[in-house]
């Protein structure tokens, strides 16, 4: 059973570092990054400008959106720069599956609803869905590295295969 374990965990390790390493890293880090960059100049710039043409409603929910989207942003960016210190080796990737690493403010993150998304600016708007996406994709790449490679105490098939094989000695 330890040696399962073992295993599953050096699994673990191979799909954080294999994913720090790859392609797909490369692209989301890069695409977060400039999203963040071109959220911070509209929200300093044209947003700003935008937002003071709006009713009281409008401005408030353009507040509260706004919020949202830079919590999401922050969190995307956060998990990211945690993925590149693992390929860097500035991070050893089972620090990197610690909750505080993790990604977070999903709760936070969730829009306000379409009644909210009304009267806000196109700017805004396309920034919300794109930061949403992004937010989305790293979710799932998140899951899939931290809890589905995780080890599971023995309740899945997969962990029953690697318990035979174990058992009768196969590689």
């Amino acid at each position: 059973m330890t040696e399962v374990t073992v295993s599953q965990g050096a699994k673990s390790v191979h799909v954080i570092e294999d994913f720090a390493r790859s392609e797909l890293f490369d692209r989301t880090f890069h695409e977060g990054m400039e999203l963040v960059e071109e959220t911070a100049t509209y929200l300093d710039g044209g947003g700003r400008q935008e937002s003071k043409l709006l009713s009281r409603n409008a401005a408030l929910a353009y507040a509260a959106e706004s919020m949202r989207l830079t919590t999401r942003l922050m969190q995307v960016a956060s998990w990211l720069l945690v993925q590149r210190a693992v390929r860097e080796g500035d991070m050893a990737p089972e620090a990197a599956r610690e909750d505080r690493y993790r990604l977070g403010g999903e709760d936070v993150s969730r829009g306000g609803g379409p009644e909210a998304a009304e009267d806000l600016p196109s700017g805004l708007l396309g920034l919300l869905d794109r930061s949403e996406k992004l937010y989305e994709r790293v979710r799932r790449l998140d899951r899939r590295m931290y809890v589905e490679a995780e080890p599971d105490n023995g309740n899945s098939v997969l962990s029953q295969f690697d318990r035979l094989r174990t058992a009768f000695g196969a590689a």
